[in-house]
C-alpha cells in the first residue's frame, strides 16, 4: 500500500479477538458504530483485530486516534472507563489479557519513538466478564454496555469535528468492515452448544467420569 493511503485525520480502531468472548468488545462496538453512523471524509474505521505492529502505519498516519477495546481495569464486569492522551499506553499494558494488548502497547511506543505526535488519543475500554470461552460471544454485562460505549465514542468524534450522521439506509454488503461469517447474528446462530463443542473440556479425557 502507498504510504499516503494510510493517512487520515481520525482513526477509529477496534481491537481484540472475536473468538474469545468479551475480548471481542472492541470489534463489536466498532461494527455497531459503522453500521449505524457515517462520518466526514478523513475519518477511517478499522477492524484492527490482533494485528499488533501491522497497525503501525495506520496509527502513524492519523492525527487523532480513538480506540475501542476490552481492558482489565480491575473493576466490576461491564464497567466502561475512558482514558485519554498520555495515560492510554499505561492502561493498554497494565494488566495484559492477551498478546494483542502487548502488541498494541508496542505500536504506540514505536510510533512515538518514530516522531508520531497525535493531537488526541482516547481509549474507551470495557471491563470483561468472560474471557476463557473459545468461540463465545459477548457476555450479558459487556453486551449491555455497547450502546453506552457508542455514545462515548460519538461524543469524542463530535468534539473532533468528525460530523457523525446516522445512516438512513442499512450499510451495503461492500461496506462491511468484518467478514460476513463473523456478523454477530451469524456467529451466534451457528455456534454449537457447550456439550457438543466440549468448550469446557471433555470428562472422558479429564477423568471426571472415573
Amino acid at each position: 500500500m502507498n504510504p499516503l493511503d494510510y493517512r487520515c485525520d481520525t482513526l477509529v480502531l477496534g481491537i481484540g479477538n472475536l473468538l474469545w468472548a468479551d475480548e471481542g468488545f472492541g470489534i463489536r462496538a466498532l461494527e455497531r458504530l459503522h453500521a449505524e453512523w457515517r462520518f466526514r471524509p478523513g475519518v477511517r474505521l478499522l477492524d484492527g483485530g490482533t494485528q499488533g505492529l501491522y497497525l503501525l502505519p495506520y496509527v502513524e498516519g492519523c492525527r487523532k486516534l480513538l480506540i475501542l477495546d476490552a481492558v482489565d481495569y480491575g473493576l466490576a464486569p461491564g464497567t466502561l472507563k475512558v482514558v485519554r492522551d498520555d495515560d492510554v499506553p499505561a492502561f493498554m499494558g497494565a494488566k495484559k489479557m492477551s498478546l494483542h494488548q502487548t502488541g498494541f502497547q508496542e505500536v504506540l511506543a514505536v510510533a512515538r519513538l518514530r516522531g508520531w505526535a497525535p493531537e488526541a488519543i482516547t481509549l474507551i475500554g470495557c471491563q470483561p466478564a468472560v474471557l476463557e470461552d473459545y468461540g463465545g460471544s459477548l457476555s450479558d454485562p459487556v453486551r449491555a454496555r455497547v450502546p453506552e460505549a457508542l455514545g462515548l465514542a460519538l461524543d469524542a468524534l463530535y468534539g473532533w469535528m468528525a460530523r457523525p450522521e446516522r445512516r438512513m439506509e442499512p450499510q451495503g454488503e461492500d461496506e462491511r468492515i468484518t467478514l460476513d461469517s463473523l456478523d454477530m447474528g451469524v456467529y451466534e446462530g451457528q455456534r454449537p452448544s457447550a456439550e457438543m463443542a466440549c468448550r469446557m473440556g471433555d470428562g472422558r479425557f479429564l477423568g471426571a467420569g472415573a
